[in-house]
């Protein structure tokens, strides 16, 4: 399911910072110079290449703080498949503020979707099991509410949004606490009942320990698939498992037959390559 448009209150200040870095002090000079402002025209956003679209909400509100009197029509919508030559989106309006809104509408479109591409492939390499690709905190500074839902676009889900989400317990935690047990201890002392407790675990000695702290959630830390078969059946049910650690589109599958509810890929944001879009006058 595709998810709703980010409320305008979290697109407005990475979209109000987005323009202001492109028009600079004194506006699009090009523009201004050389388009008459009375002059109209239509153009198209369509696709260069194969992928998944996503990033419509913040190139509509870009071209709305622009010039809210230019028409969009989506074709296609975010979540959907497109190739080469497919429009996605039509505007109709004054040429200058087409043009103005230009750059930064593609490049929200292009980067977003670009996400949602790369996840795509993911989650499409492990739909014949019933684990789910989730996305992590490893996003370009400013812009995680928008990656994290370019990846539900694509067909993945999310990890926790921020350190504010949930409790996840990780290597670095637990030698400052001393030991998994004295960790779990004072996570579940401090969550209160509606706060999720996640323990990351690196060796099956280590997931035992856990386990008898009764975490929410384990995250198994670059194991093996044969390790992780061992751990989900130590775990037998009694909490969500995750797998983490340089999951590749090579080695998904292999992890998602384990049996594990989630595997966590940093890749989906970090390493996600640009979807190709441009806009053509019509």
């Amino acid at each position: 399911m595709t998810p709703p448009p980010l409320p305008d209150i979290v697109l407005d200040p990475i979209v109000r910072l987005t323009l202001a870095e492109d028009l600079g002090r004194a506006g699009d000079l090009t523009t201004d110079a050389t388009i008459p402002a009375d002059t109209q025209m239509s153009a198209q956003i369509r696709a260069r290449v194969p992928g998944v679209v996503a990033g419509l909400d913040a190139a509509a509100y870009a071209l709305k703080l622009v010039d809210d009197s230019v028409t969009l029509e989506i074709a296609l919508p975010d979540g959907s498949a497109i190739k080469p030559g497919d429009t996605i989106a039509t505007l109709t309006g004054t040429a200058r503020s087409i043009l103005i809104a230009e750059r930064p509408m593609l490049n929200f479109i292009g980067r977003l979707s670009g996400v949602a591409t790369h996840t795509s492939r993911f989650a499409g390499a492990i739909a014949h099991t019933s684990a789910r690709v989730v996305c992590t905190r490893k996003t370009t500074p400013g812009h995680r509410a928008l990656e994290k839902r370019a990846v539900r676009c694509g067909g993945g889900t999310a990890h926790r949004y921020g350190l504010d989400d949930a409790i996840l317990i990780k290597d670095n935690h637990i030698a400052a606490c001393g030991s998994i047990s004295a960790a779990l201890e004072r996570a579940h002392a401090y969550a209160g009942h509606l706060r999720m407790v996640e323990i990351e675990v690196d060796t099956l000695d280590q997931l035992k320990e856990a386990l008898a702290g009764r975490p929410h959630a384990v995250l198994l830390d670059n194991m093996s698939p044969d390790t992780l078969r061992e751990a989900v059946a130590m775990v037998d049910g009694a909490c969500t498992t995750e797998a983490s650690g340089g999951v590749t589109l090579e080695t998904i599958a292999a992890i998602a037959e384990t049996g594990v509810d989630f595997i966590s890929v940093g890749a989906l944001t970090h390493s996600a390559p640009n979807i190709d879009v441009g806009l053509d006058v019509i």
